[in-house]
């Protein structure tokens, strides 16, 4: 056995103030080292090793060169570009790690992008420690040749953008056999007016996922502020993370400039009043809706006047939009106008109570189970995500 320095006592380690008893640490069983009454006799060939062990852990700083191997561009937006990357360590490591290129082509000024880099990188630095399994994990943010670089989770799945494409309800069509598609036709997903529509109970499922990551945000003071599709991936694992944190802001301190998606965001915030975190209950209503009807829900505005007209008269629109056994469900109806109400103080108050009051997202799924009409939704979007892995070379 081989434990701390090259004087190690069966009781004790060797390292000052250490108190542990053998029977309380980690311990190496080393085959070529023998135990006699004067102690462990250990190789020679440890001591530089150990010398350099000591003098690294007593610097209190540690500094090394990172290469991360740009794979694949995963996606372009208004910001800038998001790839996968992997990032190599030593003797043989190596990870995936998404990495988002802050553009600065849209900036006025040089001033401008450091300005708004500043911000991001606060958020940034706040995000990574909330910590929270809805979340994307933030895991630096650092400059190169002044070009801002954050690095990311990456998440090992597809975003609903993606997912509601009627490929790949038709790439699946095409493989599986008929009992297991009319499954996911009856419980997951089906073909919508333009594309592919979520069933109510794992759309549901998916929003409360995301209502989960908002109230972890909230909590900290920070409004997401670009909920959508494209920002909502669902993992391997049937759970859905929030991603995308280069909208985000301090509500109590907002910025005089701010990025959002007009499609998707709160009138309040397109009239260019403040936003807050009931502005990201909005963002997350409209990607509710639009996710169960299978239709851009505001696509026959023509411009920023008409759009927010369509906001306002949306609850007035919800049968007309929804299939008629959502439509129907008093329940449901009631918890979609607590996130989409034109008023902010008409809505849910904040993410947790969008989730934990009586017309809430977890009345709705109780509602569920008594009827009998609940399914285990995280393994059944488990399922159906690893069935399209299986034939993603055709996506």
């Amino acid at each position: 056995m081989a434990l701390g320095g090259d004087n190690w006592h069966p009781q004790h380690s060797s390292r000052p103030g250490c108190r542990y008893t053998l029977m309380e640490s980690t311990t190496r069983f080393d085959p070529n080292l023998t135990l006699t009454p004067e102690g462990v006799q250990r190789p020679k060939g440890g001591v530089d090793l150990v010398r350099w062990y000591d003098q690294l852990v007593r610097s209190k700083k540690v500094s090394w060169t990172g290469h991360h191997h740009m794979l694949k561009l995963l996606g372009r937006g208004g910001q800038g570009e998001v790839y996968l990357t992997e990032f190599r360590g030593t003797d043989g490591f190596t990870v995936p790690v998404a990495m988002k290129i802050f553009s600065p082509e849209h900036y006025a000024t040089e001033r401008a992008y450091e300005e708004a880099m500043k911000r991001v990188g606060k958020i940034a630095a706040r995000v990574a420690l909330i910590q929270h399994d809805n979340l994307l994990a933030v895991q630096n943010f650092f400059e190169r040749h002044r070009i801002r670089i954050m690095m990311m989770e990456w998440v090992d799945g597809y975003d609903l953008r993606k997912l509601i494409t009627p490929r790949c309800l038709n790439l699946l069509q095409r493989h599986l056999d008929n009992k297991r598609f009319r499954y996911i036709n009856d419980v997951i997903i089906t073909r919508g007016a333009e594309f592919s529509r979520f069933k109510a109970g794992v759309a549901v499922a998916i929003i409360r996922d995301v209502l989960a990551a908002l109230a972890a945000l909230h909590r900290e003071g920070i409004v997401h502020g670009d909920i959508k599709p494209a920002n909502i991936m669902l993992k391997r694992t049937g759970h859905s993370k929030l991603i995308d944190m280069g909208s985000a802001i301090e509500f109590e301190n907002p910025p005089l400039e701010r990025e959002c998606t007009p499609m998707y965001a709160a009138p309040e915030v397109l009239q260019n009043q403040r936003a807050t975190p009931r502005s990201d209950l909005a963002s997350a209503g409209y990607v509710l809706i639009e996710l169960m009807s299978g239709r851009n829900i505001f696509a026959e505005t023509e411009s920023l006047v008409d759009l927010i007209q369509a906001k306002y008269e949306l609850p007035d629109r919800l049968a007309e939009l929804l299939p008629d056994e959502i439509s129907r469900n008093e329940l449901l109806m009631k918890f979609i106008r607590g996130l989409i109400a034109p008023d902010p103080n008409l809505r849910f108050p904040n993410a947790d109570a969008a989730e934990h009051v009586d017309t809430g997202a977890a009345a709705f799924h109780r509602q569920l189970v008594i009827g009998k009409l609940s399914t285990e939704y995280v393994n059944d979007i488990r399922l159906w995500l690893e069935e399209l892995r299986r034939f993603e070379v055709d996506l």
